[in-house]
């Protein structure tokens, strides 16, 4: 957990869930030997994890694939993110999905990220909109710029900032989260 400043309550639980999943934290030591500028495990690596214990799952859902995002503004060639994709998912076996956020802005028409962090805030659903890392003292950080309160009351909503409700509907049927959590609470957009 974060050391030299107090944790909410809600995230160092958060923290804690992460910390107790031997797959995701080594999902994470991969993340951080890679030194990507402001990386972050993100989405359903997080999000899924709290729905798994709302849901009172012994064993973790398995993930669809793992989202690692950064933010590098000098080098945003789509090749980079294939070539550490492919590099990750050979040494794990697991389904990497890296995306720098310093391009991510031109795919949705919205004015340049000024960081992951800020990308996140445009994410489709709110409750997707958070990343965890390792950071090098050992401690695990999370940011979670649109908050915790809906995503621990087992909500999942449209981000407004997102702006085409369409694409949440549509996410939500194609991913058919509510019949692998199935008292998620879909608001209403």
């Amino acid at each position: 957990m974060s050391a030299g400043h107090a944790v909410a309550p809600a995230t160092a639980c958060l923290l804690v869930w992460i910390a107790q999943d031997s797959r995701r934290l080594a999902a994470l030591h991969q993340a951080r030997e890679l030194a990507l500028p402001d990386a972050w495990l993100a989405a359903g690596f997080v999000r899924n994890c709290v729905w798994d214990r709302l849901h009172g799952y012994a064993t973790a859902t398995p993930l669809n694939d793992i989202d690692l995002i950064y933010h590098d503004p000098n080098d945003t060639r789509e090749a980079r993110d294939r070539a550490l994709s492919e590099r990750l998912r050979a040494a794990s076996g697991q389904p990497w999905s890296v995306k720098n956020q310093a391009r991510m802005h031109r795919r949705h028409g919205h004015a340049p990220y000024v960081s992951a962090s800020d990308a996140m805030r445009y994410w489709v659903e709110r409750e997707t909109a958070l990343g965890v890392r390792l950071e090098a003292s050992g401690a695990l950080r999370l940011s979670a710029p649109l908050g915790l309160d809906s995503l621990l009351a087992g909500r999942l909503s449209h981000n407004p900032r997102h702006g085409d409700v369409t694409v949440f509907h549509r996410r939500v049927a194609e991913k058919r989260w509510r019949e692998q959590w199935p008292r998620l609470k879909v608001m209403p957009a």
